[in-house]
């Protein structure tokens, strides 16, 4: 979607009206996108998002996308995939961490 990268030119000081003449995209399509509410998908992602940080932090930052895919959709009953979940969790920086060296079943 190149509309988010004419919003932030045009904070930058460029006019809008060049932004979308030098990115080839209409001015009033620009404008009927920015005044566009969030759609239903952006809805469920950040819903989504939540669950995803809520299961995260319950399991003390142990589990990874693997198990939270498991914990949504066994625990909570939620239809995703775990793709979806992978790609999420990735873009909010969300990670298993590693356990201590005392609880590793090979040595590094």
């Amino acid at each position: 979607m190149i509309y988010p990268v004419v919003r932030e030119v045009a904070v930058d000081g460029i006019p809008v009206a060049t932004a979308c003449r030098v990115l080839q995209v209409s001015p009033s399509g620009f404008y009927d996108w920015a005044s566009r509410g969030p759609s239903a998908r952006d809805w469920d992602q950040a819903l989504l998002i939540e669950r995803i940080r809520h299961a995260h932090s319950a399991s003390h930052a142990t589990y990874g996308h693997r198990r939270v895919h498991a914990e949504l959709t066994l625990g909570r009953r939620l239809a995703v995939s775990h793709g979806r979940v992978e790609r999420l969790m990735r873009a909010c920086g969300l990670a298993a961490c590693d356990p201590p060296a005392s609880l590793r079943l090979h040595p590094p």
